[in-house]
C-alpha cells in the first residue's frame, strides 16, 4: 500500500483552479521528484498534502486514512513535514531556536534531534547561536530542512530546495537526502532542475498547468518525453 496517495486532487485559490484531478502516490522509503515549469502546480500539490490548502478528505490518503481536510498542524502530527519554498525562518530566533520549533507535534523520541541535525549539517552547530536569517541562503536552507526533520517525519516534502542557490551549495543539500532516506523516510522533491531531479528520484512526475503530464522512472523516460511533458512541445 502506498504511504501517500492523491486521487483526483483538485485545489483552488479563491475562484482560480490550480490543480485538475491529480493522481499520484509515494511508497514507503521512496524518493519522488515532481518537475515542471513555474505555475505548473507543483507547490500547490505539496501545499495540499501538507494541509496548507484544504481539500476533500478522500482526495488525499495517508496510510489509507483520509487526510485531505486536515489542517497543517494535524498533518505534521501524522508524520508529514514540509520544507517550504523560501525557507520561512523566524528572523527573531537563533538557528538552534528555529530548529527546536520543528519538534512541534513530535511524540516521544525519534532519530532526529539536535545532535543528528548537527551531524547532518555541521556548519549549523558552528552557527547555532546566530540569528537564522543572518546565515547564507544555503545555510538557511539547511536550517529549514533540519527544522522539518526535527518532527521525525515519515514523509519529507521539499519545495524548491535548490532555488537561488549556488551549485556547490545545491550539491551539499542534495548530499543529505540519501542519509535522510536511510532512516526509512520517504521524500518528495519539487524541482525545476530536471537533471537534478532525475539523479535522486526513484520515480518522477511531470506537471503542466495543474495536471500530471508524465510519470515514470528516470531510466524509462526519454529526453523527448520529458521535454514534451514539461513544455507541451517535442524537442527538435
Amino acid at each position: 500500500m502506498a504511504l501517500i496517495e492523491t486521487h483526483g486532487l483538485t485545489a483552488f485559490y479563491g475562484d482560480f483552479q490550480a490543480l485538475f484531478g491529480v493522481d499520484m502516490h509515494v511508497d514507503e522509503g521512496e524518493t519522488v521528484a515532481v518537475i515542471g515549469a513555474n505555475g505548473a502546480g507543483k507547490s500547490t500539490l505539496l501545499r495540499s498534502i501538507s494541509g496548507l490548502i484544504r481539500n476533500a478528505p478522500e482526495q488525499i490518503l495517508y496510510e489509507g486514512k483520509k487526510i485531505g481536510a486536515l489542517p497543517a498542524p494535524d498533518v505534521v502530527c501524522q508524520g508529514i513535514a514540509m520544507v517550504p519554498e523560501g525557507r520561512r525562518l523566524f528572523p527573531s530566533l537563533s538557528v538552534e531556536e528555529n530548529l527546536l520549533i520543528g519538534r512541534y507535534g513530535r511524540s516521544g523520541g525519534g532519530l532526529w534531534g539536535l545532535d543528528a541535525i548537527y551531524d547532518l549539517f555541521p556548519v549549523l552547530k558552528e552557527r547555532r547561536n546566530s540569528p537564522g536569517t543572518a546565515l547564507s541562503g544555503g545555510q538557511q536552507q539547511m536550517v529549514a530542512v533540519g527544522r522539518a526533520l526535527m518532527s521525525n517525519p515519515r514523509v519529507l516534502l521539499c519545495d524548491e530546495v535548490s532555488l537561488g542557490l549556488a551549485p556547490v551549495i545545491i550539491k551539499d543539500i542534495y548530499a543529505a537526502f540519501p542519509k535522510i532516506r536511510a532512516t526509512g523516510a520517504s521524500i518528495v522533491i519539487i524541482e525545476q532542475d530536471i537533471g537534478q531531479a532525475l539523479k535522486v528520484a526513484d520515480r518522477v512526475y511531470c506537471m503542466m498547468e495543474g495536471r500530471v503530464t508524465l510519470t515514470g522512472t528516470p531510466a524509462s523516460l526519454s529526453r523527448d518525453d520529458i521535454h514534451a511533458a514539461y513544455f507541451g512541445v517535442h524537442a527538435k
